[in-house]
């Protein structure tokens, strides 16, 4: 799915020139324009930049990044959304033996797909089975037995017969042989309106084999048609999962990707061309980072997560100088220094910092394991221990104690650590000269 219409939008995006109210009201039908001419779903589309728009009204950049760059975030993470968003696929079996049933309507590449699996996974260690039950199509046995050859995995399967009687065979065949992964390729059907009799033979199959995952093919070019194969699929097994085929080819990607997207099925693996080891997981951030053509998107999300994290220290910085001291802000403390550091180089933040050289920095001695304990102590307090810590006491710490896995021990060494970051932070509200340098009063 190859979008040059979006790349485009986004160089000229980026380039500046206008006001950037403009600019985003014409990026923003440019976008609409690319993924409709993609076949992606119209109501899909008009959803997505209508949460571009409000984010894009509502939400302001970080100190350190322009409005722009700041936009092109939003558009990254609502397209990636669209497409998935952080959705990991299970590529690797949680277990062993592994039974995959592949589906797809004729056409859709479902028997390349099956050997492009076998290969994958050959070549991750895995022993793994190709059993054909297509009696449908001519040359589908002796194409899935040279995909077999080719992946050097076990091969089963018959021209004639029972399709779910064949699966059965072929599944104690290749567990006889030690298959730890089996994938069973079923017939398709000629053309878009006979999914029917498909799904009626996949549960047929099913019911035969028990498989522990059935996944759907789907060629890339079916488009808008996607939604309504992928919902009938959704709803025939509580198993599902897509693998879009012929995706390098076609800029029509986007129909059967946000198809899955809506209909909650996962897109596990896409398929990039026609030899036999052009199959990829499918990543939902890294196809939107091909879409808009930024090469160093990563670097460039890198960029807000530290600005984010700056923003989020400076924040709980304020609040330690303002006294606003519980244990609900020592955990956000806690947080960030496992992120940037020590208190010292939260408050070094602020201006006016380096006049601060009797502040007695505790937290810079803090080390990883004593973090991790502390963060453990403060998720089992109760909202009352979070809010007033000083109502702790010997019961409570004991409590404390036994639901973090830690020690009584841990748990005073925390609340003195509050006691005495409580009374610093007194002593420095009282500097009132201080306090005006750092713009807190």
């Amino acid at each position: 799915m190859v979008l040059d219409g979006v790349r485009k939008a986004v160089a000229k995006f980026l380039k500046g020139g206008g006001t950037y109210e403009k600019a985003v009201q014409e990026f923003i039908k440019d976008l609409q324009k690319e993924l409709i001419k993609a076949d992606v779903n119209v109501k899909l589309v008009f959803q997505l930049t209508k949460r571009i728009k409000e984010r894009a009204q509502k939400e302001k950049p970080p100190p350190g990044a322009s409005k722009r760059e700041w936009f092109l975030k939003i558009v990254y993470e609502e397209l990636a959304n669209l497409f998935g968003g952080d959705k990991q696929p299970r590529i690797l079996p949680p277990k062993t033996p592994w039974i995959i049933l592949l589906v797809g309507v004729q056409g859709s590449g479902k028997t390349t797909t099956a050997g492009k699996l076998a290969y994958y996974y050959t070549r991750r260690g895995y022993k793994v089975a190709l059993i054909s039950t297509d009696t449908f199509r001519p040359g589908a046995l002796d194409q899935l037995r040279t995909l077999a050859e080719r992946a050097g995995a076990i091969f089963y399967g018959e021209d004639k017969g029972d399709p779910a009687e064949i699966a059965s065979k072929g599944i104690k065949y290749a567990l006889d042989r030690g298959a730890e992964i089996i994938i069973v390729d079923t017939a398709g059907r000629h053309g878009f309106g006979d999914e029917e009799a498909l799904l009626e033979e996949m549960k047929t199959i099913a019911k035969a084999i028990n498989p522990d995952e059935v996944i759907l093919v789907l060629d890339a070019a079916i488009g808008q048609k996607a939604y309504e194969l992928a919902s009938k699929f959704h709803e025939a097994t509580p198993i599902g999962s897509l693998i879009v085929t012929k995706l390098d080819g076609t800029a029509r990607g986007g129909g059967v990707l946000s198809a899955a997207a809506a209909t909650g099925a996962t897109v596990k693996f896409i398929g990039t061309g026609e030899k036999i080891d052009e199959i990829e997981p499918f990543r939902p951030a890294k196809f939107v980072g091909r879409i808009l053509g930024l090469g160093d998107l990563e670097a460039l999300l890198e960029k807000f997560k530290t600005l984010e994290e700056a923003r989020e220290l400076e924040e709980a910085a304020q609040d330690l100088l303002k006294g606003k001291i519980n244990m609900r802000i020592i955990y956000r403390q806690l947080k960030s220094m496992r992120k940037m550091g020590p208190l010292s180089k939260v408050l070094q933040m602020l201006p006016g910092f380096g006049l601060m050289t009797k502040l007695n920095d505790e937290a810079a001695r803090l080390g990883e394991e004593k973090i991790k304990k502390w963060l453990a102590i403060i998720e089992s307090m109760t909202y009352q221990e979070l809010d007033k810590p000083e109502i702790i006491d010997r019961s409570r710490m004991r409590r404390l104690a036994l639901g973090s896995g830690t020690s009584t021990e841990d748990v005073r060494e925390l609340l003195a650590y509050y006691k005495n970051l409580k009374m610093m932070m007194k002593r420095l509200k009282r500097d009132k000269r201080l306090l005006r340098r750092l713009g807190l009063t």
